[in-house]
């Protein structure tokens, strides 16, 4: 019988197997074991509450204020990059921002934290999903941006800062390339043009990759049929499992809830009941109702069938955050006066989102992109009598009127 030879062996042989060794004592459960929760500071709860209640928001004025079948958004994206711009507002600006994302009775340095939590701990919680969420602020070189702004926005937000030179057509890839890096190369170009009166660019842009805790069975997918909003019938890929899932149902819809890696992370599914229209169902729909729905989701047994989709979508959210509350932000009114010693406003939000869900799970991006400019000074008049007019002689000091005429017909004199 032959025996291995120890003395023989190499150090680099141990270093190479012990490792193994170990990995294959690791009991495969692990892999999966279930996420522990996101511990969050006492009372931090709340502003989740808010942010919840500014996503349903803006996902009903999404909805009603586009004409596209398919829309996808990132409230949580959305969120954090006004967050970075709200720490350089004031007066009326900042309390409209406020109220539109529904931060009341919490401190500025509680939301800025709550910021911070999220981001650093939502990309750890779950091995198994690819979750990055990046940000970043450019401006352009040469201009005043207050420091304790730009380090308020390194701290919480771990945002990268840059000093472009914005008239360098360079500048315009490098901002799109950080977008493209930063979501796995699934959005590239969400930014189509640097204009000359920008300013600044704040950035938050988040990459997702999630693997269902139980996966569809490519050879159970199917060719089906599925009825459009405008009552049209296309042929789709349909997948299909019967598996264990959260689910609840009540006289308006069906709740499905499908799970990611370690069930940190999950899709849940609102189907309305044919007699109900998305519009229909979501015209009373709040937090409140969403969070009622969430609580009375338990686990059964369930045939489910779901069609294989992709969505892509690039939006301009100014008008929408008007409706919401904050219309100062973006004319005349506005005060970005923690920001800069110049009068600027928001000028353009930029909303880019792609998703792609599969028998393996789904893949999801977004960037947001806030673009500052610098408020225009008003323009010099211009009175051009090149049509009839009406003219008065007056005395000033008593304002008696001594002529009046009109020119409706002028001749060369």
């Amino acid at each position: 019988m032959n025996f291995l030879n120890f003395k023989n062996l190499k150090p680099c042989f141990f270093l190479f197997v012990l490792p193994l060794l170990f990995l294959a004592c690791e009991p495969d459960d692990d892999i999966r074991k279930e996420a522990e929760p996101i511990r969050l500071k006492v009372g931090m709860e709340k502003r989740v509450a808010q942010d919840n209640e500014f996503a349903w928001d803006l996902f009903r004025q999404v909805l009603d204020n586009t004409k596209e079948a398919n829309t996808f958004i990132s409230p949580l994206s959305v969120s954090i990059a006004l967050g970075m711009t709200w720490n350089g507002a004031d007066g009326k600006t900042r309390s409209e921002m406020e109220s539109t994302l529904k931060m009341s009775g919490i401190s500025e340095k509680e939301i800025n934290e709550y910021y911070q939590i999220m981001q650093n701990s939502l990309v750890k919680i779950d091995p198994s999903t690819k979750l990055n969420i990046a940000n970043s602020i450019w401006y352009k070189d040469g201009f005043p941006i207050y420091q304790s702004f730009l380090d308020v926005n390194k701290e919480y937000f771990n945002a990268e800062v840059s000093a472009l030179d914005f008239s360098d057509p360079k500048s315009l890839d490098k901002i799109n390339d950080w977008c493209s890096k930063k979501t796995n190369g699934l959005i590239k170009n969400p930014l189509d043009r640097i204009p000359a009166d920008a300013i600044m660019y704040l950035i938050n842009a988040i990459y997702f990759k999630g693997i269902w805790s139980s996966e569809f069975n490519s050879k159970d997918t199917s060719e089906k049929d599925f009825v459009t909003s405008g009552g049209k019938t296309n042929k789709v890929d349909m997948m299909r499992q019967e598996q264990t899932f959260n689910y609840y149902e009540d006289d308006q819809a069906q709740y499905l809830d499908m799970p990611y890696g370690n069930k940190a992370f999950s899709m849940t599914v609102i189907l309305p009941k044919q007699e109900n229209t998305i519009e229909s169902y979501l015209k009373d729909f709040d937090a409140d109702e969403w969070n009622a729905i969430t609580e009375s989701l338990s686990p059964r047994e369930v045939q489910v069938y779901f069609p294989k989709f992709k969505v892509q979508s690039k939006l301009e959210l100014k008008d929408v955050l008007a409706i919401m509350g904050m219309p100062s932000a973006f004319d005349g009114e506005a005060n970005f006066s923690r920001m800069s010693e110049n009068d600027l406003l928001i000028s353009r939000i930029i909303h880019s989102t792609y998703c792609d869900v599969n028998e393996k799970g789904t893949e999801a991006a977004a960037v947001t992109i806030i673009e500052m400019k610098e408020m225009a000074l008003p323009e010099n008049p211009v009175f051009y009598a090149n049509r009839p007019f009406i003219f008065v002689i007056r005395e000033k000091s008593t304002g008696v009127i001594l002529f009046m005429g009109k020119m409706g017909e002028v001749e060369k004199y």
